[in-house]
């Protein structure tokens, strides 16, 4: 029914695992933290293990930064911090504020998407559109894009931001973004 040599070769795949464990100095059991969590952890920091079936899904990149780390996310979002945020989205690279007015003109609101086209610093890099709401009274607000200037100065007050975070990323002494003046021109 079966071959030898199939046989000898399921033998060799049962009895492989065994050897290959067989040989690890495991140390001192009083060192091992009892938390399953942190010895994966501490294995995983100095170098011990492997990972099974570890795939990436078609169409994703293993290229990925955490939203600190990327300078045009920060930047925009120290723009626009005085706005309150309706969603902000990372991944889908994505910030909605919700309407905001000031004391000035409180039947005028305006709300601002800024949509990421790239992580790198340039001027394509972002799609901003600002939305203006104008009330007459509660119920009759007229809602429309607005274009020219604000979006200008918009886009160029996050790239400036941005160039700033970036150089500061590379100067090694950097401790801190906050509180850093930004260069008005």
């Amino acid at each position: 029914m079966f071959s030898k040599n199939y046989i000898k070769i399921l033998v060799f795949i049962c009895i492989l695992p065994f050897l290959l464990n067989s040989c690890t100095n495991r140390g001192d059991a009083r060192k091992s933290p009892p938390d399953p969590k942190e010895r994966v952890k501490r294995n995983i920091e100095q170098g011990k293990g492997f990972r099974l079936m570890d795939t990436v899904k078609k169409g994703s990149s293993r290229n990925f930064e955490f939203a600190s780390s990327n300078e045009l996310w920060r930047a925009s979002l120290d723009t626009i911090d005085f706005m309150p945020l309706a969603s902000v989205n990372y991944s889908g690279g994505i910030i909605i504020t919700d309407w905001y007015s000031n004391n000035e003109n409180s039947n005028e609101s305006v709300k601002i998407s800024i949509r990421f086209l790239t992580n790198e610093i340039r001027s394509d890099a972002l799609d901003i559109k600002v939305f203006r709401k104008i009330c007459k009274t509660t119920n009759k607000c007229k809602i429309s894009e607005t274009s020219g200037d604000i979006i200008k100065e918009l886009k160029i007050k996050i790239l400036k931001t941005a160039k700033l975070y970036e150089d500061q990323k590379k100067d090694k002494n950097f401790k801190s973004y906050k509180g850093v003046k930004i260069p008005e021109n």
